[in-house]
């Protein structure tokens, strides 16, 4: 049996975000259920009418969340017992739009939004477009982690890195997100935007390998 070492890499890297997303909650009641899609729908034309005269491409907006449930309300009656009365039919979209990350344009596109009738709840996340290259760097980053601490191992024990036997790799989803929090109040959506630079993101990961060790 081969005697070997087993090394667990940690990959480090920091990369600048290059991308935006602008999350976008929208909440519709009413108690007819085709109207509350009805308005529903027209909330989200509001949002795309807005961003095609900024310039965005035709329905740039993306949904990524719906739902539609009762909602009702405890009340209490005459006498004093709660029961439960119906509101209407809750309808939820939650909603995004992507673009390269620039100052100028989430200004314009944030001031947009911000006057279309749908006001809806935002939140802006700052990330990189090419995940799969950022990945990429941050194994490679791993493995020569890895190779210089089998090697520094070996040379202190007198042994030879031999044949890569495995790799073992967890192939879990990263969240490659700045951790920049960039919030405004609706009044001030509309005011001139002011430079920013988002903070790096910063990820690690780690990979485990098996040598053989020889003399």
């Amino acid at each position: 049996m081969p005697r070997t070492i087993t090394v667990k890499g940690i990959g480090n890297i920091s990369v600048p975000p290059d991308y935006v997303i602008i999350s976008m909650d929208l909440t519709t009641i009413d108690k007819d259920y085709e109207t509350a899609l009805q308005l529903a729908s027209k909330k989200i034309e509001y949002i795309n009418d807005s961003l095609e005269s900024i310039g965005f491409e035709k329905k740039s907006v993306k949904t990524t969340d719906f739902n539609v449930y009762t909602k009702y309300d405890s009340v209490r009656d005459k006498k004093g017992n709660y029961k439960r009365v119906f509101e209407g039919y809750s309808c939820n979209h939650r909603l995004k739009v992507e673009f390269d990350f620039d100052t100028k344009v989430l200004a314009q596109t944030l001031a947009a939004v911000s006057k279309c009738l749908a006001k809806p709840e935002l939140s802006i996340s700052f990330t990189v477009k090419d995940k799969g290259a950022v990945n990429e760097e941050l194994l490679k980053s791993a493995v020569v982690n890895a190779k210089e601490k089998a090697r520094i191992l070996c040379d202190a024990s007198g042994v030879k890195l031999g044949t890569l036997l495995s790799i073992d790799y967890n192939w879990g989803e990263l969240n490659i997100y700045s951790h920049t929090d960039y919030s405004l109040e609706d009044t001030c959506m509309a005011l001139p935007n002011m430079e920013i630079e988002p903070d790096d993101i910063k990820l690690n990961d780690t990979v485990t390998f098996v040598w053989e060790i020889v003399d």
